[in-house]
């Protein structure tokens, strides 16, 4: 039988990205949380610098439909994560359509794709670290998605890094996330092109609804003349023609997003605050005054209970896209990373 082919390729080297060898490891059969097993799993990655020690290293975990790029405005000399000084592995999660996903999967195509959850993607990339012989972690960073699995990271193997940062994170994922995701999902499933496309108008209403709507905050038009806001959503809708993930790949992730609780890990019983204040690395949590997308008030009820938690409130009215490489505020965010970093290597 022929090799199926991809519905999704990785977009075009973007100004701002690191052009790095993309590279996979085959990791077999992944049992997930629910009993089901992903076949033949393949975990894609990319490796920025070289392992100095064993704990220079920084995993990099990625957001809802995005790629191992993700981050890259914080990697480079002089930023927080600086590969002179540091081994940078950025992970692609389950179903980002570089890791094994409904749109690529041999043998669970599309809708045959098992679900998974946030606590399997972590498991994914604690099984890549171990077939590349890594054993502690210098910090474990991500942002939305991303940040959510750095706290699982803390949870589950809350000896395993030195130290977390979470950008726009939430522990527990709130109903009004699941309110967005929901109407997303729903966006999608009336297209046409549902589940394998090709995708048309729904395709088009889902891209304006999570780069403009969700991933915004009202304040951050406010600087735009209102003859001028359909041209944006216009751009938005391009942008993720060109750039976006497949549609069923974030469908995916997204039951992964909405299912999210670390109080739901084994030995907690379903308690967040007890899992959270479990964790033992020194944590920064950085949010936005407002957030449409994770509601800041859960990153600031875990800075509450994480025993070591630094919570910064970012300036400026970007919402949830303040952890993304366009932000307003990307000098404060770097900055706030870099002390943070600093800080906890002291204290090593």
């Amino acid at each position: 039988m022929p090799l199926r082919e991809p519905r999704w390729r990785h977009p075009d080297l973007q100004p701002g990205w690191i052009d790095r060898p993309h590279q996979t490891q085959a990791l077999g059969d992944l049992l997930l949380e629910s009993g089901e097993a992903i076949r033949d799993f393949e975990i894609s990655y990319v490796m920025h610098g070289a392992r100095a020690r064993d704990d220079n290293v920084v995993l990099v975990l990625t957001a809802i439909g995005s790629t191992h790029h993700r981050l890259d405005f914080l990697i480079g000399p002089g930023r927080p994560l600086d590969p002179e000084r540091q081994c940078i592995i950025c992970v692609d999660a389950i179903g980002n359509g570089l890791s094994t996903s409904p749109s690529n999967s041999q043998t669970q195509a599309d809708l045959l794709f098992p679900r998974f959850s946030i606590r399997d993607m972590v498991a994914s990339q604690c099984k890549l670290l171990d077939a590349l012989d890594v054993k502690r972690l210098a910090s474990v960073v991500g942002a939305s998605m991303g940040g959510m699995q750095a706290l699982q990271w803390a949870v589950s193997h809350p000896d395993r890094m030195r130290s977390v940062v979470a950008l726009v994170p939430m522990a527990r994922t709130r109903p009004w996330s699941v309110a967005m995701n929901e109407v997303a999902r729903r966006i999608l499933k009336a297209d046409t092109g549902f589940p394998s496309g090709p995708y048309g108008a729904g395709f088009d209403t889902w891209a304006a609804m999570t780069r403009v709507i969700t991933n915004r905050e009202p304040g951050a038009l406010e600087d735009i003349p209102a003859a001028a806001v359909p041209g944006l959503v216009e751009q938005a809708i391009e942008t993720a023609r060109r750039m976006a993930s497949d549609p069923l790949d974030w469908l995916y992730q997204s039951w992964a997003y909405d299912a999210h609780d670390v109080g739901t890990t084994p030995g907690f019983a379903g308690d967040t605050a007890a899992a959270l204040r479990s964790i033992k690395a020194p944590t920064l949590l950085l949010v936005p005054n407002l957030d449409l997308y994770n509601p800041v008030d859960d990153a600031i009820e875990a800075a509450r209970l994480i025993p070591d938690a630094t919570l910064v409130r970012l300036s400026g009215r970007a919402g949830h896209a303040v952890a993304a490489d366009a932000s307003p505020q990307l000098a404060e965010i770097r900055n706030a990373i870099s002390d943070f970093l600093t800080r906890c290597a002291g204290q090593a």
